[in-house]
């Protein structure tokens, strides 16, 4: 794989509890947006920004997935899946992925429940390789302004720097983690295959150390986390 285009990793392996019931023959990354799948939203967009290397983590209806984007050629990419017999949390399903992916060192991850596809991957790329220059950083994390649903927020961006509630500063509002990130593998050592982790209590030890950096994306984005927002999307 070339420095320019790390691999991909998109998250599938939800049950999507608030997706029901939808989601209970369905899995969430395969629900309809516009007349395609969430997925092939995401699968599209990269194909333009030239990945070539992606890996799908599924659990939940998972050979569907597989049966419906089968090895990526009509997308004009490589796919390949990291099944979980139960979904293993963010970074328990990056983990298990990570001999699939194979990164060299940063790569790439994204949601699949989540709808942005405008969204400029290239940047992605580009800061991707910048990074590479940076020693101390392990991820870069795009954040977005808070949707209703979660008004609160999750990070704050200091600069470049993403902090949590430790640095919190007054006059910088809290962000919402977009589900799109770039992540070195590094990040993940000391975590078993196969055991299930979250990403957050990672991402903020890391924050601690000033290791996390981020931007914030201010372009059409939404986390089709219900019925009733995949049925707003249909009819916008």
């Amino acid at each position: 794989m070339t420095a320019q285009h790390p691999p991909c990793l998109l998250l599938a392996a939800g049950r999507g509890e608030r997706m029901r019931p939808l989601s209970d023959h369905t899995p969430k990354p395969l629900l309809k947006v516009k007349g395609k799948s969430l997925l092939s939203w995401h699968l599209e967009s990269l194909q333009r920004a030239e990945i070539q290397h992606v890996v799908i983590n599924h659990a939940w209806l998972g050979k569907q997935i597989e049966t419906a984007l089968g090895n990526g050629n009509e997308y004009g990419l490589s796919i390949q899946y990291s099944p979980e017999v139960t979904a293993l949390e963010t970074a328990g399903g990056i983990c298990q992925a990570l001999p699939i992916l194979n990164p060299t060192d940063f790569f790439l991850v994204m949601n699949g429940d989540v709808f942005s596809p405008n969204f400029p991957i290239h940047e992605l790329i580009q800061r991707a390789n910048q990074l590479r220059n940076q020693d101390q950083l392990l991820a870069h994390l795009i954040l977005v302004p808070n949707p209703p649903h979660h008004p609160t927020g999750d990070f704050y961006l200091d600069g470049s720097i993403v902090r949590g509630e430790e640095h919190s500063n007054a006059n910088s509002p809290k962000l919402t983690f977009s589900g799109i990130g770039i992540y070195h593998r590094s990040l993940f050592d000391g975590l078993n295959r196969g055991e299930s982790a979250k990403l957050a209590p990672i991402l903020r030890r890391a924050m601690l150390n000033h290791q996390i950096s981020g931007e914030k994306y201010s372009g059409s984005w939404q986390d089709v986390g219900s019925p009733e927002r995949l049925a707003e999307l249909n009819r916008s």
